[in-house]
């Protein structure tokens, strides 16, 4: 099956239209499998999935170790690399901030380039905004090293449209990397206009709401690695899954599983929203791109809006201290 292709805005790279994210390869989601990770990103690759998305906190580095190792045979024009830094730890795992200084920007990107064997990354974004570094002085230190060719193009996450046109002041932004899916919409308020009217495409993260849609009451149960986060919680999340159980119907008349309807229906939200999908096994790539091949009908597309109404969503899709970090939802 041939993949379409989306450009991430106005000056962002031409890539499949739908995109790997490797965060599970490294604990975020169970035991990591690295051998069986590796195998998903060639399988992803050999069907002509071209974005992979990382962070250099995911797993302390050895989301990007991994990847190192994964893409070492292929060639550098094979695969776009999309890298998120400036996540600060602690050796139990918890995070303490986010570091957007200069300094801490080429610091970052050297260790980076070096855990994953490449001599550029494609498209280099703040994890979040460090509320104690003004964005331009962060965006104009990306923008360093866009001259010295170690990074092809800016991105952004999880930020507010004042900040989106304070860094695309700076330098042009290829695409904010963003929560968006059907439980969460909120950047249809205003965050969604704003990338379009400066040309900044959206790499939706969260498509599944980690699992939420697609799964069940004995799929979601304590053991999960959500289950203390707001949307997975008591009533909460009995209300979330009856809202997903609404779209079965919709689902087995297009012959999909409802995962897959969900993400058709983000990829259906423009040419400039990109679905970037959490995989981790091979068995999750085809219908993944099986799915953005759905088109989906505006009698569909309404269909799906009244089962599962913009604001019907239960609980925060943070804690409470995650979401304080989010400049996106200020």
């Amino acid at each position: 099956m041939t993949i379409t292709t989306k450009k991430l805005g106005r000056t962002g790279p031409t890539v499949a239209a739908v995109g790997l994210g490797a965060m599970g390869m490294s604990g975020a989601y169970g035991t990591p499998d690295d051998d069986e990770s590796i195998r998903t990103v060639h399988a992803a690759l050999d069907s002509g999935v071209t974005l992979i998305d990382t962070g250099d906190f995911y797993g302390f580095g050895h989301n990007e170790m991994l990847l190192g190792r994964a893409l070492r045979d292929r060639a550098r024009d094979e695969y776009v690399l999309s890298v998120k830094f400036g996540g600060m730890r602690e050796p139990g795992g918890g995070f303490t901030g986010f570091d957007g200084r200069p300094a801490a920007v080429a610091n970052s990107l050297g260790y980076t380039l070096t855990r994953l064997g490449v001599d550029h990354v494609d498209i280099y974004r703040p994890g979040r905004l460090d509320p104690d570094v003004p964005i331009e002085e962060t965006v104009g230190a990306i923008a360093a090293q866009v001259q010295r060719g170690y990074v092809r193009h800016i991105g952004l996450s999880e930020v507010g449209s004042e900040t989106i046109r304070r860094a695309a002041a700076v330098h042009p932004i290829s695409d904010l990397q963003i929560e968006y899916s059907l439980l969460s919409r909120d950047i249809e308020h205003d965050i969604l206009d704003t990338c379009r009217e400066l040309g900044i495409g959206v790499t939706a993260y969260g498509v599944l709401s980690r699992g939420l849609i697609g799964s069940s009451k004995q799929q979601s149960g304590a053991d999960d690695l959500h289950a203390a986060w707001p949307r997975f919680q008591g009533e909460n999340l009995d209300h979330n899954l009856d809202l997903i159980a609404r779209l079965h119907p919709i689902a087995a008349r297009r012959g999909i599983s409802v995962a897959q309807l969900a993400i058709a229906w983000v990829a259906a939200q423009g040419n400039d929203v990109l679905p970037l999908v959490g995989m981790k096994q091979v068995s999750r790539v085809q219908p993944a791109i099986k799915a953005v091949a759905v088109t989906l009908s505006a009698q569909e597309l309404a269909e799906i809006d009244s089962a599962v109404p913009a604001d019907a969503v239960a609980g925060t899709r943070y804690p409470e201290a995650l979401m304080s970090n989010l400049d996106s939802e200020r």
